[in-house]
């Protein structure tokens, strides 16, 4: 996996051990900010304090090899899946218009075994 194992795609938010999901899949912001307003949006008052930090396309990789899945808003999708492609993903881009009943549109990606 080449320097693009070094490339940061986004941000994610943690509180412990314990990252920020949209179900069983970590969110991964664009920015620092994105990733606040989604913390803000996917908690409760009565929350743990989450920490944001820089993630890097190697680390996602790690993870989606060891049977991780990410949701990944626009900005951090479209960092990414140009990446995933070289190193042999089959997506592509994915289309953000419609917002959804939610009104936050993730993409989730996770790594499938074959048979």
């Amino acid at each position: 996996m080449s320097g693009r194992s070094g490339t940061v795609v986004g941000w994610f938010a943690f509180a412990g051990q314990n990252a920020l999901c949209d179900r069983d899949a970590c969110v991964i912001a664009g920015s620092h900010e994105a990733m606040r307003r989604i913390v803000t949006r996917m908690t409760t008052p009565r929350s743990p304090s989450f920490t944001i930090k820089k993630t890097r396309f190697g680390e996602i990789m790690r993870g989606l090899r060891l049977g991780a899945a990410y949701c990944f808003d626009e900005e951090a999708y479209n960092r990414f899946f140009p990446l995933a492609q070289m190193e042999g993903l089959s997506l592509g881009p994915e289309d953000f218009s419609d917002p959804g009943p939610g009104g936050l549109h993730l993409v989730r990606v996770q790594w499938r075994a074959t048979a």
